[in-house]
């Protein structure tokens, strides 16, 4: 699997498309754009517009990583809760937020065309996401209201002003006590893609300078959420059905280092708060910050309620590749953090990034990414061809031509596809928490300890439940499975079960009342 196939590693289950709830045709109406501007020509609307606040229907699409659906999902949420109706069908919406990712340039020209394909149809765009944030001089987003990656708090506001005709651009940081904040409030309404996952960010930015990326132009530097409100959040998360709880940010290891705590007492905190049948994943981490916390980490991973992964991005093999790119680790240290966690926490899976073709990357040099890679085998391995980021300082260094980085790419693929990532599980039977329906209807989707995704034959009451399969097959990317045991007290069931047990105590008071009162008459 490439990372022209996934985006990111959360990408594997969360799809990142359009977060979905059907809305309404309003009646025909027309709308001025930025009125304030002398000669700008009145724009009719394709779609017809209520001027009612609160009444439109939004569409929103986002690109990328968790973190980027997380603020989509909070930004659903909010509008939601305001009264607009937020539909997955862009046709009939009003108003658009296209909320960006700058990962990559083929995110950037999705984006950059959705915008385009939103004017002519004669759609209200509102922006948001990594890359108005990183580059707010973009010629392509001028004009167009824009939300700030730490502003979607105030994506109410934008909306009504942008269907007003007003083009509003917030994209300031959130500070407490002169220091930046994680962000908008965790405690914010949200409307989740999936209403059995929710992903909670920890923290945003991160404390790194890596010469190629382009996404610390937009989020900063690390600013990490206080431990109390993440606790708190994952608790109402559970008490809403959640069954799978997602860490996310740019670089979970590093979370805590700006207000004197850390990533391990943060997870021993949520793990005693994880209800029976539900699990925890932890999001990607750097090695120079997780390097300090092995022993505690190794613990956590082999808890029972989180999910035995750990996504730890190595990028290249070559020290001389991984200084130039400013990553502040050497091979030896990624593969201290691999051998250690593969030996303490049996089964664990260790996914990780490559990037091919990085400009100072020689032959010997990609040689030392093949062996490593070789070397280990990861079960999850994505592949990324480099991409220059405008305003990067790799962006600035000679290029190696696109034949020789498209050849790399292929034979680190083809070693990707020549060992068998699953056939030893073939045969064993194991637990698996089932979060979602495959695309081909007729299946669902779970994942086992070691989060390695378990397909089985599709029974929708399953959805969100513990049960126990036994492997029969195995494929590059998943396991194919056979349901052994299902769960004897589904959620609805258990829930009627607590209702019963609530009211019990009031049952009991009324009966020796009425005992009571026929004692009298007697």
């Amino acid at each position: 699997m490439t990372m022209d196939d996934v985006g990111d590693i959360e990408d594997l289950i969360l799809s990142v498309a359009d977060i979905a709830e059907i809305g309404r045709v309003k009646p025909k109406n027309i709308v001025s754009l930025r009125p304030k501007v002398k000669d700008k020509p009145v724009r009719e609307t394709d779609h017809p517009t209520s001027q009612v606040p609160g009444t439109q229907t939004i569409f929103i699409k986002t690109w990328g990583c968790s973190h980027n659906s997380s603020d989509g999902e909070y930004m659903a949420g909010l509008l939601s809760n305001y009264g607009y109706k937020i539909t997955e069908d862009k046709a009939i919406a009003d108003l658009w937020i296209l909320n960006s990712c700058t990962v990559k340039n083929p995110a950037e020209d999705h984006f950059r065309n959705e915008i385009s394909t939103g004017k002519k149809t004669g759609k209200f765009v509102v922006v948001a996401g990594c890359v108005p944030q990183g580059d707010q001089k973009s010629s392509f987003i001028q004009n167009l209201s824009v939300i700030g990656v730490q502003q979607i708090d105030r994506v109410v506001e934008v909306v009504e002003e942008t269907l007003k005709g007003h083009t509003i651009r917030l994209l300031g940081q959130k500070k407490i006590n002169g220091k930046k904040d994680g962000g908008a409030r965790l405690q914010l309404p949200k409307m989740r893609k999936n209403k059995l996952i929710e992903i909670i960010a920890i923290s945003t930015g991160c404390l790194n300078q890596c010469t190629y990326c382009k996404t610390k132009h937009a989020r900063g530097n690390l600013g990490s959420y206080p431990p109390d409100e993440i606790v708190q959040r994952a608790i109402e998360s559970f008490n809403e059905g959640a069954v799978e709880l997602w860490l996310t940010s740019e670089d979970t290891g590093a979370y805590g280092l700006d207000i004197q705590t850390n990533l391990p007492d943060l997870l021993w905190r949520l793990v005693a708060i994880i209800p029976e049948g539900c699990m925890m994943r932890i999001g990607m981490t750097n090695p120079p910050y997780i390097l300090n916390h092995l022993e505690e980490i190794a613990k956590i991973l082999s808890h029972p309620r989180v999910y035995s992964f750990l996504h730890v991005p190595v990028q290249s093999g070559s020290n001389q590749v991984l200084a130039d790119m400013k990553r502040e680790y050497s091979i030896e240290e990624f593969e201290t953090v691999v051998n250690f966690l593969r030996q303490k926490v049996p089964g664990v899976s260790i996914a990780t990034d490559i990037i091919c073709g990085f400009p100072t990357e020689t032959d010997e040099d990609f040689s030392e990414t093949m062996s490593v890679c070789e070397k280990y085998k990861f079960p999850s391995l994505f592949i990324n061809q480099f991409y220059p980021r405008k305003g990067t300082p790799a962006a600035r260094m000679p290029k190696i031509p696109t034949d020789m980085v498209k050849i790399r790419t292929k034979r680190l693929t083809e070693l990707f596809h020549s060992y068998s990532t699953y056939d030893h599980r073939i045969g064993e039977i194991q637990d698996i928490l089932i979060t979602e329906e495959a695309k081909n209807g007729i299946e669902l989707i779970g994942h086992n300890k070691y989060y390695e995704q378990v397909l089985v034959k599709k029974e929708p009451e399953l959805m969100g439940k513990c049960i126990k399969v036994i492997v029969k097959s195995a494929k590059k990317h998943c396991l194919i499975a056979e349901i052994v045991d299902k769960p004897r007290i589904s959620k609805n069931n258990l829930k009627k079960i607590n209702d019963i047990y609530s009211i019990w105590p009031v049952f009991a008071l009324l009966v020796c009342v009425l005992a009571r009162i026929l004692w009298l008459f007697v």
